[in-house]
This record gives structure tokens, sequence and C-alpha cells, in this order.
């Protein structure tokens, strides 16, 4: 406790006001986490990538619900797997809270991304699309100087993309499988730091999506878990490598999350919904709940957070 006069403040209240950079008004309506979003779901029959547009009713990514306070003004983004789902929150996000954005996605999701291009400049900002594949190191590369030469450089970069697939016996795992979820969850990510790392400047932020089965595992999902509890090693150990250079870099680590990954990994509408009814809290994450994670790694303000994996999923029970 810290006295000021005669009111006792508690640290952590003090800790929270500098975690979030601005005091909640008091007038702000409470939002109750149990009923901002609906429980049951459609999930469309769609192989991978997926699209988005595929889906009805859709998942909110923020379009027309989050609202920024300027937290990033004049930051300079790069975003990876930036065209739908948590990829887009993000986008959307950055984009209102004042950074201009470059993102990646596969050419055939070219419809997902002009639709984000569209909500990134409505925001007021610049908006760059760099589609291709990340499991390719010479474009991996070519990516981040692309995004840098478009933005006028980089201070801020996401490596979000992902890939997995469910698979419920490892005596019937594809060595092809194996590998795309290899090469694009651990050798992307590589790819891309040690092209940006150049390139950033003091105050940057590089922030990696883990995930929650880094430390819980999934039965179905071997591979994937552990290229994301590959990531939360990358991300500590390259944080104490990058912080001479003042460059921070963190994880989100996400939970169960309404995007096209469900659909892409094998899952149906009938599946998800009888999975997340047996969890604790009884729904999915929508990915505009992930997004403000990211802002908070991105601000400046958080100059002390790097090697950090911040939870970003309610009580899901393991799901």
């Amino acid at each position: 406790m810290l006295a000021f006069g005669r009111f006792a403040v508690p640290l952590v209240t003090i800790f929270i006001g500098i975690a979030l950079g601005h005091q909640t008004p008091q007038h702000e309506t409470l939002i109750d986490p149990r009923t901002r979003y609906p429980a049951s779901y459609t999930l469309p029959v769609q192989g991978f990538p997926g699209l988005q547009s595929n889906w009805n009713p859709r998942p909110d990514c923020g379009e027309h619900s989050y609202v920024g306070h300027g937290r990033l003004r004049g930051r300079r983004a790069l975003i990876t797997g930036g065209d739908s789902g948590m990829g887009r929150a993000i986008a959307i996000a950055f984009a209102r809270e004042g950074a201009d954005v470059a993102f990646n996605y596969l050419a055939v999701e070219e419809s997902d991304a002009r639709e984000t291009v569209s909500f990134i400049r409505a925001a007021g900002q610049k908006a760059f699309t760099i589609p291709g594949d990340l499991r390719n190191e010479s474009f991996c590369a070519d990516l981040v100087h692309r995004a840098a030469a478009s933005l006028g450089g980089l201070d801020i970069v996401v490596s979000h993309a992902g890939y997995a697939f469910e698979q419920a016996y490892i005596g019937n795992h594809s060595t092809e499988s194996f590998e795309q979820t290899l090469r694009t969850n651990v050798y992307a990510p590589f790819f891309i730091a040690r092209a940006a790392a150049p390139l950033l400047p003091p105050g940057s932020s590089l922030i990696f999506t883990a995930s929650d089965v880094a430390i819980g595992g999934n039965a179905r999902l071997v591979d994937y878990a552990a290229t994301k509890a590959m990531l939360v090693s990358f991300t500590r150990s390259l944080a104490l490598q990058l912080w001479p250079f003042g460059i921070r870099v963190n994880a989100v680590a996400p939970g169960g999350t309404l995007t096209n990954f469900l659909t892409t990994q094998g899952e149906t509408t009938e599946s998800i919904n009888g999975a997340v009814s047996m969890t604790p809290a009884g729904r999915l994450a929508q990915p505009v709940e992930v997004a403000p994670a990211y802002v908070d790694l991105a601000e400046g303000i958080n100059s002390f957070a790097s090697g950090s994996v911040y939870g970003a999923n309610g009580p899901t029970g393991g799901f």
C-alpha cells in the first residue's frame, strides 16, 4: 500500500493504471463477459485457408465495435495473417488507435483482405497488402522489407499467421501436415523476426501469437501445441537478446476464438457447439476481444513489458 495523505492506495491499482495508460471513465457501462456474445455458432464448411465472408453470422473483428483512443498514433505496423479473424481484429484495432498497417495473407484470401483494407482506410490510416506464402524463406524477408518501404519504416511487427489440422492419432499423422504446421508456426516467425530486427528502432515491439495449448496441450493438436510452446520459449529468449537494442518482444496466447482457424483444422458446427457447451466459459472468444492485448503490448507506455506471454482467453477449461 502507498499512502497519500489520508488515502491508502493498493500498488496493484497503480500498476494497472500504468499498464492501461488511461483511466476508464466513471460513467462507462460495464460489460458482462458472460452475455456479451452468443454461445452457439454456425460454422461454414470450408477447407484451408477459408474465408470470413463464408460465415453467417460473421465473427466480430471489431468492424463496428472497436473504439480507438489514439494509443498508437504515428506507428507503423506489419501483421501476418491480417485478412480475417484475429489478424483482421488486430489490424482494425491498430488502425483505430492511429497506426498505419501493412498485412500479409494468402492470395486466395484476397476478398477478405480487401474488406480489411476498407476498415483500415476508413479509420484514416494507410493500408498496404502483401500476399504470399510465409513458408517461403525468401518471401518472409521480402515481406518485411516491402512493408518497411511502404510504411516508411517499421516499429510494430505482429507474427500472427498460423496453421493447424486436427489428428486424433499420431499413427495417422502425415509428414506433409506436420511440415506445414512447423514451417508456418515456427520457421516463418523466425524468418520474419530475423529480417525485422535490423530494421526496428529502439522502442519497437515484436509480438508473436502463441496459444494456451502451449502449456495445457491438446490431444488432437499435438504438433500445433508443440510449435506454440516453441514460440513461448522463442519469445522469452529473443526478448533477452533484443533488449540491448531497445526492442521489446512478447507473445499473446489466445484460447478458443471464433475464426476460420476452427473450420480449417476440421471443426464443424456440431463439434464446436458440443465442446464449447462443456467449458466453464460456455462460449468462444470473438476476435475483437483478443485484439486489445496486442494494442497493450504495442503501446510505448508498456516499456518494461518484454519476454512476457499475455493470456487472452476466458475460463475455457483446456478447450
